[in-house]
């Protein structure tokens, strides 16, 4: 079943750290968003392979935007 991680809040991507087809395991980040200078990592909340990276380092991501999916 596949896994879909969102947004929480308005921010950038800063950093991309996992590309599409990479094996993730639970608590592995993703991507690390800023947000009023603030670094938030976005983790991996099961294990999978990453199938789909919806973002690119300079994004600006709003509260339910998908950033990746997990399968």
């Amino acid at each position: 079943m596949a896994e879909e991680i969102r947004a929480e809040m308005v921010a950038n991507v800063w950093k991309v750290v996992a590309n599409a087809g990479d094996t993730v395991s639970e608590g592995d980040t993703l991507v690390i968003l800023e947000s009023m200078k603030m670094e938030i990592p976005v983790i991996a909340e099961s294990d999978g392979v990453v199938r789909q990276l919806a973002v690119n380092e300079g994004d600006v991501v709003q509260d339910g935007d998908l950033i990746a999916v997990i399968e």
